[in-house]
């Protein structure tokens, strides 16, 4: 890829309630951490999911390493993605709340066989301490294709309203 030249990717979080997805994001984006997030929306549309992950160049699927259940939902996530995404979709599957070593249920050795099984990316992270979250998005991002194919899109100018002179009477 040259220089200067930015290419926009589309990106998606998948997981079960409350594995720190949002949190994950706003560690990247901001460097920010929130001890008590609130439950996003997204939870309660799951059937709306392939509407979501549509035309994704890339998704992480997110389970919580002290909730065997969140393991098991992430599984899931992935067989869908393959079945159903773009067939070149990168995928990498992040172990959350990496933190909580004394309150761990699922393996390290078990979430990357698992991984290695289905040729994608794992890794462990904390969004709580930063752990491996910019590693993360780094390793997808070096997976990702160096000249994509740019959809073709309609470009229409955006402009705010003109305000209107206000007129006498009552029109």
């Amino acid at each position: 890829m040259s220089q200067g030249k930015t290419c926009h990717f589309k990106l998606v979080l998948l997981g079960d309630t409350a594995v720190g997805k949002s949190c994950l994001v706003v560690r990247f984006v901001r460097d920010e951490f929130f001890e008590f997030q609130e439950p996003t929306i997204g939870e309660r549309y799951r059937s709306l999911a392939p509407m979501y992950y549509r035309g994704a160049a890339a998704a992480i699927v997110v389970y919580d390493v002290t909730n065997k259940d969140s393991f098991t939902g992430a599984k899931s996530w992935v067989k869908e993605l393959q079945r159903r995404g773009d067939p070149n979709v990168v995928i990498a599957l992040a172990g959350n709340k990496a933190d909580l070593e004394a309150r761990r249920k699922v393996e390290f050795e078990e979430a990357h066989q698992y991984a290695e099984d289905n040729d994608i990316l794992h890794m462990e992270t904390s969004a709580k301490t930063a752990v491996n979250v910019k590693d993360l998005f780094v390793a997808i991002a070096k997976r990702l294709p160096k000249n994509p194919p740019q959809p073709e899109r309609e470009a229409f100018p955006i402009t705010p309203p003109q305000a209107s002179k206000s007129k006498s009477g009552c029109c």
